[in-house]
């Protein structure tokens, strides 16, 4: 158990790392080069654009240190500072992702799939927040695990994207992908919260 509890750990780091970082490239090789196939949301839609993938994978990168335990017990003011500039760039990076969506090329159910995704992103991060400021902790653990996959959306999508693209093509696929990168993981954090619905209550914020 304490070997797969490592392993899963250690695949948590490394994806939420190597892909927000990966998503940052365009710091160096510009949009049009590194994101050529959305790049025109930064002609349409600039702000709402840079809001997106500038801090998405921002919040991507925090979500290891968000539910690292030693972190939080020990350090309790830096987990809560975290949290805050986690739960900010969702705030921002998800309503530029919804009007992103809304003026996407990709047709109306890549649309709806990620216009879904990104309110239900900034919906249970700000459920997740206060329920914390109400002191009810084991509910703030438990919309945080759904904001946790969801934020992960990142990471589905782009170990879905090639397979989808390679075997039934990349018009076609990327409408699906709107929908599996993020129903997936949050029927699985759904799962998880049910399984145990008062999960670690005794535990400090």
């Amino acid at each position: 158990m304490k070997a797969l509890m490592t392993v899963r750990t250690f695949f948590l780091w490394f994806f939420c790392m190597a892909v927000g970082l990966w998503a940052l490239r365009f710091l160096l090789a510009g949009v049009e080069t590194s994101m050529e196939f959305v790049a025109y949301h930064a002609i349409e839609r600039r702000l709402a654009f840079f809001a997106h993938v500038g801090l998405a994978p921002v919040a991507l990168m925090l979500v290891p240190l968000q539910f690292w335990t030693r972190l939080r017990i020990d350090r309790p003011a830096l987990h809560r500072w975290l949290g805050r500039v986690y739960a900010v760039a969702i705030l921002l990076a998800g309503v530029g992702g919804m009007l992103m969506a809304i003026g996407t090329q990709a047709g109306p159910v890549a649309s709806l799939g990620f216009g879904l995704l990104a309110v239900a992103w900034v919906g249970s991060t700000a459920l997740a927040v206060w329920h914390i400021r109400n002191k009810r902790v084991a509910l703030h653990k438990a919309w945080m695990i759904r904001s946790a996959a969801l934020t992960l959306a990142a990471v589905t999508l782009r170990l879905e994207m090639p397979i989808l693209a390679m075997t039934i093509g990349l018009e076609t696929g990327y409408p699906l992908v709107a929908w599996l990168c993020w129903v997936p993981n949050l029927m699985i954090a759904e799962w998880m919260v049910r399984r145990r619905p008062v999960m670690g209550a005794a535990q400090p914020a």
